[in-house]
């Protein structure tokens, strides 16, 4: 677990503009926040070596290659041990079309953001590989319908 870094201003809007857009040059970086190329560049390293940029992601349009339908399944395993735990952590890791896991708190233990083609792609993951995890209980699945906001960016607290 990474802790808590101390951040100031000038860091702060470093990650706000490399969230908003990392392609940016580190000149035009340093531009936008007030500082010579070199010191700008050392603070950007400093924040990847210590773990609060953790990499660099093209976001992609799911649609656009053919992924046509994402659910969120809750799911349940038959026992909350940690043996059973990293059994299904495991497992979900093989999957490619998991794309998100959450150990959560509440009714559920996990919850997993799927990616298909379509709902017969849905379906035939669901039936060969997700439900097939000896330590899963119970599956619950809510497709995606609409999605309103899928924001990258993180609120930097300051």
């Amino acid at each position: 677990m990474i802790k808590n870094i101390k951040l100031d201003g000038t860091d702060r809007k470093i990650l706000e503009i490399l969230q908003r857009n990392s392609n940016i040059t580190n000149a035009q970086l340093a531009k936008e926040i007030g500082l010579s190329p070199a010191p700008t560049l050392e603070r950007v390293n400093k924040l990847e070596t210590s773990g609060v940029i953790r990499s660099y992601h093209a976001v992609i349009d799911p649609a656009a290659v053919g992924l046509g339908v994402s659910t969120f399944v809750m799911a349940s395993l038959k026992g909350h041990n940690k043996e059973n735990i990293n059994k299904f952590i495991t497992a979900i890791k093989a999957v490619d079309e998991v794309v998100e896991c959450h150990h959560i708190t509440g009714s559920g233990d996990f919850i997993l953001k799927i990616v298909c083609a379509d709902i017969a792609a849905y379906q035939q993951l669901m039936l060969d590989k997700v439900s097939n995890i000896e330590v899963v209980d119970s599956l619950q699945s809510m497709v995606i319908l609409s999605t309103f906001k899928d924001s990258k960016s993180l609120p930097i607290p300051g």
